[in-house]
């Protein structure tokens, strides 16, 4: 006898809209790392730092900008919601 599709706990349910933000804001903070690592790479060497200093400012413009990315993208999949 074959299974009647969707009938087993967990299956074919939807996201809900928490986890579609965690989401969105994970794939936000990614994208904000990524594109902070280049470009306050890229400033952060225009500017002569070097070593320990260069460190430190790509990481913090990382995060920032990684924090805002993925705040904004987490605000717009609610909306969607």
């Amino acid at each position: 006898m074959p299974a009647i599709p969707g009938s087993a706990y967990g299956q074919n349910q939807q996201p809900s809209c928490f986890d579609r933000m965690k989401t969105g804001f994970t794939i936000g903070f990614c994208v904000g790392m990524a594109s902070g690592a280049l470009f306050g790479g890229f400033s952060a060497l225009r500017y002569g730092l070097r070593g320990r200093e260069l460190i430190n400012n790509v990481g913090k413009v990382m995060i920032q900008g990684g924090g805002t990315f993925g705040t904004f993208m987490a605000i717009g999949t609610g909306i969607r919601c």
